[in-house]
This record gives structure tokens, C-alpha cells and sequence, in this order.
């Protein structure tokens, strides 16, 4: 009987052994099950949520033991929840039992609203889901995207467990994102795919003011666009086209829930916010009537180049935040980046600023331009830059500025909003007064143009007068509309036969120089009725020029010829005249208009019948070819030893390449048709650039 009873009482014991060995080795308790009833309307899981920082791929298995988890809710972000400015790895775990109404197991779908930054997501331990990529290679999607909408099947209980990997804090960051921003929603697919419709409807519906004020920088971005290809010259356009592109490009970037990834919107975004920045300041400077003032002008140029450089840089940032090791030092070189764009944004109120220190007195259009560009360029520094660092400072002054003011019609409206849209128009508006100006403007010099055109067609005849017992033929080309090159033919009547012929070239181009000839035609005019000698008549000009020209001058060539072929010529700073391919050289002075007192030296020769004489301006010579060579004196010497016409002349030096106004005077004594030599097109051809001249010419 104790033998017996020994058994027993061993065997109790080894029982008790096992049980107790079996309850020691049991499984850590897992969460509690959430019950989740489904009716005909989604229901949102806010938990609480198990949490925990880290990676661990086991995580995702719903037999892992999680009690001991923290927990956190799903309505806001895991840094306001006691892990501030956290980024990397963390799991969420929710054990939840669905309990939906009628006998079958419904069909279920889960739609998140809004995870920072890239997530994936697992049904009892089965990946359903993702977005965006993690390390090595991460890509997370930019903040504006929609709600993401995933099947989870037929269910009844089990683990959803997510996944979440956060970026690194570049300065801009809060350090207030991180993981769920609002609680995910489950149910029903045709549940859930209308909360998503409804949820992009309301989305669309809030944006409608934003569009349209987008729209309206398209709009008008388009046209200065347009108008600024017709127009070159009108800079305020091009700027204000770009200015208006660029806001545009803002919301393709971050406004229509494309498929961008952060880092790709970002890299492309930057550069074009500081080309932004840039068109507004050169804006200013054409609308404020500050682009004469070289030193501002230089500033905006460098500081342009330093803005549009360092924001590119800093938009590559978000390739390199990530990578271990790299992170504390991009984001020491993220704020000193972020820094240099503040200062260069800073750029369009020093031009507002220059422009009231200066005095400039402006139409109401443009100074209602500088109060709204200085507002509104106040408002986007401080909304750029307040927020950076603000997860060391915590300063909320930033939120409070882009916090709307008022909403109308489920259009929320900031004073960001109210600035970008008065700065539009008031620069629209600055922009098509500008144009308008420009364009009266340009219609009145035209008609000034054509003026003087009208006025130089009668102080330089087409065709040269007729002198008894000579043949002459002239070329007038000028280098724009109008030009101050000049020839006159007086026959003097104080002197029995002879023709007083003045060629000269007053310095510059255009109307001025055109305005001055002009007045040298009436003052030679009037000094030929008294005076018959070239260097008197040269003399005289001077006197009447001095202190007219405003630092420039007026090379002249005055010719006496007589009936019998006798010339007397004087020249000041003028080029001399050639004779059948030989120059005739003269004592030159200086040019008119520079030294009172002039004395001009006068030279004689004989005009023989059948001889040309040829009289011509600077332009000639100086003519220049797309290589930079000057037409130069030896092909000077090549092409009147040829013996071209006047017109002839003229289209040699244009097509060699015409820079400054071309006049050429050719005066033939008549003789015999026998002894005169014309010139042939082949030899003329045959004076070009590096090549040598045929027998016969030079």
C-alpha cells in the first residue's frame, strides 16, 4: 500500500510539474482586441494603437507578443504624443476583431488618410500595401497627395500592424509630423471609396479660389509671355512673365496632388522659387525707373546668380538628408543654404526701398506696385522664414500668418492669398500702363524718324546735282534710320563756275547726329554766300560747332572745283580723296568742333578730263566682317582701282559687313567714251576678305 500510494503521489507531482512548467513558457499576452462594428458606414480605428520606435520585420506577425507596447492614438502625429521631432523606424499594432452586421463576412477596405512620410501595411502578418519606398533607396510622397485606399478582403479578427519610416528634419520641419495624422477609416469598399470621393471632392471644393487665382497667373503670365516674343526689347514683360510662370509652377509641384515624390517636387521647385524672387526684383527695377542705377542694378544681378545657386543646392538636399552618416551635416548645410535664399529674397524690398531713398517721382500705378510688392514680399519672408528651425524655437508666429482670416464658400483665405493676388494685378496693371507707355513712346520717336528722314532726303539728294562739264554720282547708306554723314554740291556765285562740294561725317549715329547735320547743311548754306576758299568755309563750320556737339566732332572735306578741272581742297580729320585709284594726299586739322581758331591747309591738282575723283566717309574703311577684319586701305586702294560707281562702292563695304553710315561721291570729268575705264561685276566680286586682287586692280 505505501508503494502504491508513492506511485500516485509521483505522478501528481510530475503533473504538476508539467502544468506548471507549460504555464511558466506560455506567451507573453497580447493587446487587447478592439470590436469594431460594421454597419453601411466606415468607422474610423483610433485606437489606441500599439506603438514602438524601431524596425523589426517580426513585428508584423500577429502572434508576436506586443503587451507591453505603448500606446498611442491614430488622430495625431506620434510627435505630439511624446516623441517630438523624431524620425526614423516605428511599428503600429492594432488587434481588432470585426464584427459586421448580417451572416457573412463582408468584403473590407482601408483608407488612409495621411501617414509621414513612407508606410506599409500588413494583415496578420501579410503585406497588403505601401507608400512610397524606404532605405536604401526611399522615396516618400509629397504632403498635399490624396488618401490611399487598400483591400484587405474577407476578414473577421486579426493584426493590422504598419509600418512607418520618417525622414530627417531638414529646416523647415516642425519636428511635429511623424506617423498617423488622422486616424485611418475601414469598411465597406463602396463605403470607403465614397469617403475617398467625398474626401477629393471637399479637397477640390476648398481649392477653388486657389485655382482661379492660379489661373489668373497663367492668364496673364501667357500674354506678357506673347507680348515680350513680339517685343524683345520690353524687359518689364519678360519679368513680369516670369514672376507670374513661376507662381503658376508652384502648384504643379505642390497644389494638384500629382504622383511627386518630396525630394523630386523639392529638387525642381527651388530654383524656380528664386527665379521668382529674381523676376520680381529686375520687375521692380524697370517699373520703378531703376535699372540706370548701375550699382542697384549689379546687386540684383549677383544676387540673383547667389539665389537661384544656393536654392538649387539646397533642393538636393532631400537626395542626401537620409543617407547614414550624412544627415547632422546637410542639415548644418540646409540652414546655411536657407540663410543665403532668406537674404536673397530679401532683395525686392531693398529695390522698393532704393525707390523711396531716391525720391523717384512715379505714377500712382507703380508706387501702388511698391506698396503691394513690399507687403507682399514681407509676408512671404516671414512665412519662409519663421517657420525655419522652429522645432528649436517653437515659434508658431509663421502658422498664424498662413492661418486663414475667413472663408467663403469652404475657400479658405490668408493674407498670403490677399498679397499674391493684389500684388498680381498691381503689377499687371504697372506692366500694361509701362507698355503703353513704351508704345507712344515708340510712335512718337517713328514719327520723329520719319521726320528727320524726310529732313536728311533733302539735306543729302538721292541723286547728286548736275556740275557743267563733270558727271557725278553719290551712295548714302546710314547704319539706322537716319545717319551724320553729309555731302552738299553749292555752285558758288561769288566765283565764275566753280562748285563748292562738302563731304563730312558727324561722330554717333541716329537722329542726334542727324539733328547736327542739319544745322552744318543751313550754317554751310549761309557761310558759301561770302566765302569761297574750303579752309575759310572750314573755318566758319567750326566757329558755329563749337560747344554744340557735347564732346563729339565732325570730320569734314571741303572741294573747290573749277570749270577747268582745277581743285582746291581742304580737310579736317577727314579721309582724303583718291584719283583714279591713287590717294591725293592733303594736310588734314583736327576735326571740326573741337579747337577754336582752326586753320585749315589747302591742296591743289588738276582734274584731267576722263579722271574720277572720289569722295568718301569712315564707313567704308571701317566696315567690319562677322571675323572681326576691318575692310581696311589696301582694299580701299584694290576697289577705286577698279573703278566703281558710287553705288557700287557703297555695296562692297555693306556686303563686307557695314557698321557706322557709308557715303561715297564719285566726280568724273567728262571726256572721251574711249578713254574712260568702267568697272566689270567680276572684278569688283573679286575684293573680298584675304583675297588678292586680279591684274589690273591695285
Amino acid at each position: 500500500m505505501l508503494v502504491r500510494g508513492s506511485r500516485w503521489l509521483c505522478a501528481l507531482m510530475a503533473i504538476a510539474l508539467v502544468f506548471g512548467g507549460m504555464a511558466r513558457a506560455g506567451p507573453v499576452p497580447a493587446g487587447p482586441v478592439v470590436i469594431v462594428r460594421l454597419g453601411d458606414s466606415p468607422v474610423a480605428l483610433a485606437g489606441p494603437w500599439q506603438f514602438h520606435l524601431g524596425d523589426d520585420n517580426n513585428w508584423a506577425d500577429p502572434r508576436f507578443p506586443d503587451a507591453d507596447w505603448q500606446w498611442l492614438s491614430a488622430n495625431k502625429t506620434w510627435a505630439r504624443q511624446g516623441h517630438f521631432a523624431y524620425a526614423g523606424y516605428a511599428w503600429y499594432r492594432l488587434h481588432v476583431q470585426f464584427e459586421p452586421e448580417g451572416p457573412q463576412s463582408p468584403e473590407l477596405a482601408l483608407l488612409i488618410p495621411r501617414i509621414d512620410d513612407a508606410y506599409e501595411i500588413y494583415w496578420n502578418g501579410v503585406l497588403i500595401g505601401r507608400n512610397g519606398e524606404f532605405p536604401p533607396h526611399p522615396r516618400w510622397p509629397e504632403s498635399s497627395q490624396p488618401p490611399q485606399e487598400f483591400e484587405l478582403g474577407s476578414v473577421h479578427q486579426g493584426v493590422l500592424a504598419v509600418r512607418v519610416w520618417k525622414a530627417p528634419q531638414l529646416s523647415e520641419d516642425t519636428g511635429l509630423r511623424g506617423g498617423f495624422e488622422l486616424a485611418p477609416l475601414v469598411g465597406r469598399p463602396f463605403g470607403i471609396s465614397m469617403v475617398r470621393t467625398l474626401a477629393n471632392y471637399a479637397w477640390l471644393r476648398s481649392r477653388q479660389l486657389e485655382f482661379a487665382l492660379n489661373s489668373l497667373y497663367a492668364l496673364i503670365g501667357l500674354l506678357m509671355l506673347l507680348a515680350w516674343i513680339r517685343n524683345r526689347r520690353q524687359w518689364q514683360l519678360f519679368w513680369m512673365a516670369g514672376f507670374a510662370l513661376s507662381q503658376v509652377l508652384y502648384i504643379l509641384f505642390y497644389g494638384l496632388r500629382l504622383p511627386w515624390s518630396t525630394g523630386v517636387a523639392g529638387a525642381m521647385w527651388q530654383p524656380i522659387s528664386a527665379f521668382r524672387t529674381v523676376s520680381l526684383s529686375f520687375l521692380l527695377l524697370w517699373l520703378l525707373h531703376l535699372r540706370e542705377n548701375r550699382k542697384l542694378l549689379k546687386l540684383v544681378r549677383v544676387f540673383a546668380w547667389i539665389g537661384v545657386s544656393a536654392d538649387t543646392l539646397d533642393g538636393l538636399t532631400y537626395f542626401l538628408i537620409w543617407r547614414p552618416g550624412w544627415t547632422v551635416w546637410v542639415q548644418i548645410g540646409d540652414a546655411l543654404l536657407t540663410g543665403i535664399y532668406v537674404l536673397t529674397g530679401t532683395v525686392p524690398l531693398v529695390v522698393v526701398m532704393a525707390a523711396i531713398l531716391r525720391g523717384e517721382r512715379l505714377n500712382k500705378s507703380r508706387w501702388v506696385v511698391a506698396i503691394c510688392a513690399f507687403v507682399a514680399g514681407m509676408v512671404q519672408i516671414a512665412t519662409f522664414a519663421l517657420p525655419q528651425g522652429s522645432r528649436f524655437t517653437h515659434w508658431t508666429l509663421g502658422e498664424k500668418i498662413e492661418a486663414p482670416i475667413a472663408v467663403a464658400l469652404g475657400n479658405e483665405i490668408s493674407i498670403v492669398m490677399v498679397t499674391r493676388f493684389l500684388l498680381l494685378l498691381a503689377s499687371a496693371f504697372a506692366v500694361y500702363r509701362s507698355f503703353e507707355e513704351n508704345r507712344r513712346r515708340q510712335q512718337s520717336l517713328q514719327l520723329e524718324f520719319e521726320s528727320a528722314r524726310a529732313l536728311q532726303q533733302v539735306l543729302v539728294p538721292e541723286n547728286a546735282p548736275e556740275v557743267p562739264g563733270f558727271r557725278m554720282a553719290s551712295a548714302y547708306r546710314p547704319a539706322l534710320e537716319v545717319g551724320g554723314d553729309f555731302f552738299q554740291v553749292i555752285p558758288l556765285k561769288n566765283a565764275d563756275g566753280s562748285t563748292l562740294i562738302v563731304v563730312g561725317d558727324v561722330s554717333g549715329k541716329g537722329l542726334r547726329a542727324a539733328m547736327t547735320v542739319s544745322f552744318i547743311v543751313g550754317a554751310l548754306h549761309a557761310l558759301v554766300e561770302h566765302i569761297v576758299s574750303p579752309a575759310a568755309v572750314l573755318a566758319g563750320l567750326n566757329e558755329r560747332l563749337l560747344g554744340r556737339l557735347e564732346n563729339g566732332f565732325t570730320t569734314c572735306l571741303a572741294l573747290r572745283l573749277g570749270p577747268d578741272g582745277r581743285c582746291v581742297i581742304a580737310g579736317a580729320g577727314h579721309p582724303p580723296p583718291f584719283v583714279d585709284g591713287r590717294e591725293i594726299p592733303i594736310d588734314n586739322s583736327v576735326p571740326l568742333g573741337m579747337v577754336p581758331n582752326l586753320a585749315c591747309a589747302e591742296t591743289e591738282f588738276i582734274l584731267e578730263p576722263g579722271q574720277t575723283c572720289m569722295l568718301y566717309t569712315d564707313g567704308l574703311t571701317e566696315a567690319r566682317n562677322k571675323d572681326g577684319e576691318l575692310f581696311g586701305e589696301d582694299r580701299l586702294a584694290k576697289l577705286f582701282a577698279a573703278f566703281p560707281t558710287a553705288q557700287q562702292a557703297a555695296q562692297a563695304a555693306i556686303q563686307f559687313g557695314q557698321e557706322d553710315d557709308v557715303t561715297i561721291l564719285s566726280l568724273t570729268r567728262l571726256a572721251a567714251a574711249s578713254d574712260i575705264v568702267l568697272p566689270t561685276p567680276a572684278a569688283l566680286n573679286t575684293i573680298e576678305a584675304g583675297n588678292p586682287a586680279p591684274a589690273g586692280i591695285g
